[in-house]
């Protein structure tokens, strides 16, 4: 069972995104990187970020060279965002997520996001927390 956030956990991620590359997705025309500062972790601070392209959809560990939102939270916020548990949107209206970078863009693009929510559920009962 890979643990959130681990290298085990992002290839795993990156294996079910992967997966459901074959379906038609909302990732036509867009051109996006959202990045995440997850402080506070069981192995510290981790960076990792979310490229969504024409070319497809890749996460990986460490900082992007050219995000265009960032993300900073918390270990026990992007956990609770991972289970299912609280919106991304719930917690950056309470604050518990700091959002920097083009905000009204990664809005636009909210549906490419959901997708990969959506793909990433499955990974949800085997990671450990």
């Amino acid at each position: 069972m890979p643990r959130y956030l681990s290298p085990e956990w992002l290839e795993a991620a990156q294996r079910a995104i992967d997966a459901r590359a074959s379906r038609p997705g909302a990732a036509a025309g867009v051109d996006i990187v959202v990045q995440h500062v997850v402080g506070g972790g069981v192995d510290g601070d981790v960076t990792y970020h979310v490229r969504v392209a024409d070319d497809g959809v890749s996460i990986r560990e460490g900082e992007a060279p050219d995000p265009t939102v960032v993300f900073s939270e918390d270990y026990a916020t992007a956990a609770a965002i991972s289970r299912g548990e609280l919106s991304a949107q719930s917690a950056f209206i309470t604050g518990r997520i700091k959002v920097h970078g083009d905000l009204p863009r990664l809005v636009e693009q909210s549906r490419a996001f959901g997708e990969i929510e959506d793909a990433l559920a499955g990974l949800r009962s085997e990671t450990s927390y």
